[in-house]
């Protein structure tokens, strides 16, 4: 009997969707994590740049900008698969225009937008509710996520509404934070989406087939910003900012993060992303000098204790 079940497991073991090579069952979960925790901590920089370009460059720009360069990046690798691939993609046109949607025009664009009037701790911490969308579209797949999953879920998630609700330190409520809210919408969205993804779209083309269609989505607020707030001053502090999201946050973390959804799913993955508000915190202390209070050191205790608890859970 245990040859049997090793046999089946080499049989289902997770591939990447990217390349032919199977990946063994028991470095799965582990590389999976390990890709998650990269694009978390490289996404946690986004954040920091958001809000440091937020009285430089408008945010549609931002996002139109980095967008561009990113599909520059990966069009080396994923123009040549996404052209062979082409009859896959006319074929899941809807899937793909709602990826590209909600993935890349509408994610960052919203993120960009909150960066005006939200410190970025508080950006990072609201963005973690993005995780419980991401449980929610995992078990309406039918996906059974355990009692200690569900329960570190809802513990680091406790820590985003004391943020939100002001229960700690007397949190304001900013104009930003909604703008948060619906970008932890369109990520979670995204992420429990990626679940989905047909698995005849190969990785590195999926990723370069979004980054162009979510690109040329923008192109009409683009037109719009650059017609009412005009242009935005070509130096290192904005074109250096620019190239590492579009580079860092765009290219490797959102290939690494959809290896991860692959690998792990969206639940595991997101108890991962849980990590993101410690690091987003530390990085504009760092940065940009925001001071962190008590609410937000509590908030931390509540998602790293929650990040403790859901990954000792089983499927």
């Amino acid at each position: 009997m245990p040859a049997v079940l090793n046999r089946t497991a080499r049989k289902t073991a997770p591939t990447d969707s990217a390349s032919t090579t199977p990946i063994p069952r028991t470095a799965a979960p582990v590389l999976g994590i390990a890709l998650a925790a990269l694009a978390t901590v490289v996404w946690s920089g986004s954040f920091v740049t958001s809000r440091a370009l937020h009285d430089s460059v408008p945010p549609v720009q931002q996002a139109f900008w980095r967008w561009l360069v990113a599909l520059a990046v990966v069009a080396p690798f994923g123009a040549r698969q996404a052209w062979r691939q082409r009859e896959s993609i006319r074929r899941h046109l809807g899937f793909v225009l709602l990826a590209s949607l909600l993935g890349v025009t509408g994610y960052n664009t919203l993120v960009n937008q909150a960066g005006l009037t939200t410190p970025a701790a508080n950006m990072g911490m609201i963005m973690a509710a993005s995780p419980v969308l991401m449980a929610v579209f995992e078990r309406a797949s039918g996906v059974r996520l355990g009692a200690r999953r569900v329960a570190g879920l809802l513990v680091a998630c406790a820590g985003v509404v004391l943020l939100i609700g002001g229960g700690a330190g007397g949190a304001r409520f900013a104009a930003g934070d909604l703008w948060m809210v619906a970008a932890a919408c369109c990520f979670g969205s995204y992420s429990g989406l990626l679940r989905r993804k047909p698995a005849e779209l190969g990785g590195t083309a999926f990723l370069f087939t979004t980054f162009l269609v979510g690109t040329v989505l923008l192109l009409p607020a683009q037109g719009v910003s650059l017609a009412v707030q005009g242009g935005f001053a070509v130096t290192p502090a904005t074109v250096l900012p620019i190239l590492y999201v579009a580079v860092a946050s765009s290219a490797v973390a959102f290939f690494a993060w959809n290896r991860a959804i692959a690998l792990v799913g969206p639940s595991r993955a997101g108890l991962v992303y849980y990590l993101q508000p410690v690091c987003v915190s530390l990085l504009s202390w760092a940065v940009l000098g925001e001071a962190t209070g008590m609410a937000q050191a509590l908030c931390m205790a509540l998602i790293l204790g929650g990040v403790v608890l859901g990954a000792a859970g089983r499927r």
